[in-house]
């Protein structure tokens, strides 16, 4: 029997592998919340990586220490799953208290580092501490690229890899590559969005919003578009709610100074209201990219998700996570503060995509060594003994 523990899951786990919002068919009950779906792609696609027996939480907010034993003797690994925790605000709650009386590895698995606009990244004791614990339990501690990999560096830890993201990687297909069909054959596009952002990270808002909204709209002249939004509470409102709520869901982003003046105007408008996806279910985002002749935009993991299933995606730059997500990745990219136009006939360029293409093969070396390397039992294929090349995804 192979237990594990996973920290901070983001989603309710169902059919073994595969995760959803929690009460996701109840959609009233979560409309005015925020979460964002990326964090359960990242937490599904670990799940399919993973040969397990029993998942369960490790309940860090308030844990029970006197189950502490009992978890030593009963699990074996607990890891968390990937996503932006190195950071100046995280707070790790109980976290720590919790690591220091584990004996089992505490894998982290993807983390990565944010890094502010103006000065240097400042971390809290707490999370320091946080970092060491993970690193000193397990032989190596995974990242999401080389930025992350220098902070920690910085801090003293060096059993540092460079895993990138499980999303990638979570079809377990070693082989995949993506190629390109000529641009006019092209009709069907997903654009992934985040309207919402935050000065701290993006140096300019109001170039950042009316290239977003420019974009979208330039898009949606050229392709048959969908907009696919990640939790934010206006859109899904105009996704899930009722006639008053979908109303009551636009009458929100026009009362948003930002918005109403850089992003939604009256094209949008209409573009939101008949071309918006949402979904709590991570399979459907999954199931919407298969149907798509390529999809661009804002979004980390819904980019990935494309990828990972053969769909070819160009990422747009705006802060420290998204350039090292393309870096790590060699994926096409294109920085929405260059103040140059965006051409995707630049961009629809085998020759970048076939960059992409090593690096992935590389990244999914990684991912895989890192995860045997701690002893993880892993679904991921070893290269090195692989007998024969499996067919890649579809062309694209």
């Amino acid at each position: 029997m192979k237990r594990i523990l996973v920290i901070s899951p983001s989603g309710e786990v169902y059919d073994h592998d595969n995760v959803r919002w929690y009460n996701y068919r109840d959609v009233q009950k979560s409309l005015n919340h925020y979460h964002n779906i990326g964090d359960a792609f990242v937490f599904d696609s670990s799940l399919k990586l993973l040969n397990f027996d029993r998942l369960d939480a490790l309940e860090i907010a308030k844990p029970d220490f006197k189950d502490i034993d009992r978890i030593n003797a009963e699990y074996d690994y607990v890891f968390l799953r990937g996503s932006n925790y190195i950071h100046q605000d995280m707070n790790w709650e109980n976290a720590t208290e919790v690591l220091k009386r584990l004996k089992i590895p505490v894998i982290a698995w993807g983390i990565g580092a944010q890094a502010p606009v103006k000065g240097k990244l400042e971390l809290s004791e707490q999370s320091k501490l946080m970092l060491r614990l993970m690193a000193d339990s397990t032989t190596s501690i995974g990242v999401r690229g080389a930025y992350s990999a220098q902070v920690l560096w910085d801090l003293g830890i060096k059993n540092v890899r460079i895993v990138g993201c499980p999303t990638a990687f979570r079809r377990n297909t070693p082989d995949l590559e993506i190629k390109l069909r000529p641009l006019e054959q092209i009709k069907t596009a997903g654009v992934t969005l985040r309207r919402e952002v935050s000065g701290t990270y993006a140096r300019d808002i109001e170039q950042y919003l009316t290239f977003h909204r420019d974009m979208v709209k330039d898009l949606a002249a050229r392709f048959d578009v969908v907009l696919m939004a990640q939790g934010e509470v206006e859109e899904k409102k105009i996704v899930f709610g009722t006639p008053e709520q979908r109303e009551e869901g636009i009458a929100e982003l026009k009362a948003n100074e930002w918005v109403s003046k850089w992003y939604l105007d009256e094209e949008m408008e209409k573009l939101h209201r008949e071309r918006l996806f949402y979904s709590d279910v991570v399979a459907d985002y999954e199931a919407l990219v298969q149907q798509k002749d390529m999809v661009l935009g804002y979004r980390l993991h819904g980019n990935l998700m494309a990828l990972a299933n053969g769909t070819p995606s160009v990422y747009f730059t705006y802060d420290s996570r998204t350039v090292e997500f393309a870096e790590t990745y060699q994926i096409p990219n294109f920085d929405v503060f260059s103040g140059k136009k965006f051409s995707l006939e630049e961009y629809w360029d085998q020759s970048l995509f076939d960059k992409f293409n090593r690096a992935y093969r590389f990244m999914y070396r990684e991912m895989r060594q890192f995860l045997v390397e701690n002893n993880v039992d892993t679904k991921m294929v070893d290269l090195m003994a692989k007998p024969a090349s499996q067919p890649a995804l579809k062309a694209a």
